[in-house]
């Protein structure tokens, strides 16, 4: 997610600059993230120095203005899906999915650890250990194969047919 403090000039659409503390990163763009981007610019103030996300006063958007956002597009994607009623879910449980998402579709966890920015991969691992979890707890729900052993029972033309080989 990009830094709530992004300016014009810091994003092109291929990717995004973020700076937190004194770390700077660049972070490329997912397609249609960078088209929505591509349709946001067009409804915000396009100098270099604007906020990218800018609250209503013009400045750059508060925390506590992005977890406002979130709640009320929670409150709108519950009504098509009613799953995410009554689930607390922040910004960071967005970093976090998004993280998840990356590392199940094989993206090795040093680039994880890059585009989070993470210094040490050791905070990065933590996302193994909870997909490892995540997989055995749907083992767990799953029911037990049969422990009776099936033998296979060839109908007669299949072995009609290999006898004729």
């Amino acid at each position: 997610m990009p830094s709530v403090s992004a300016t014009v000039n810091d994003v092109s659409l291929r990717s995004i600059v973020i700076g937190k503390g004194r770390k700077e990163r660049v972070i490329p763009l997912w397609k249609n993230t960078a088209a929505q981007l591509r349709a946001w610019f067009e409804r915000i103030d396009r100098r270099p120095e604007a906020p990218v996300f800018p609250n209503r006063a013009g400045k750059p958007m508060s925390r506590s203005g992005v977890e406002h956002r979130l709640r009320v597009s929670i409150a709108k994607a519950s009504v098509q899906c009613p799953s995410l009623r009554g689930r607390r879910i922040s910004p960071h449980t967005v970093r976090h999915a998004t993280a998840m998402h990356l590392l199940q579709s094989g993206v090795d966890i040093t680039v994880i650890a890059m585009w989070l920015g993470h210094e040490d991969t050791a905070t990065t691992h933590q996302y193994i250990e909870a997909d490892l979890a995540m997989k055995e707890a749907a083992l767990q729900r799953m029911d037990a194969p049969s422990s009776k052993p099936v033998r296979f029972k060839a109908k007669d033309r299949l072995l009609a047919f290999l006898e004729a080989l």
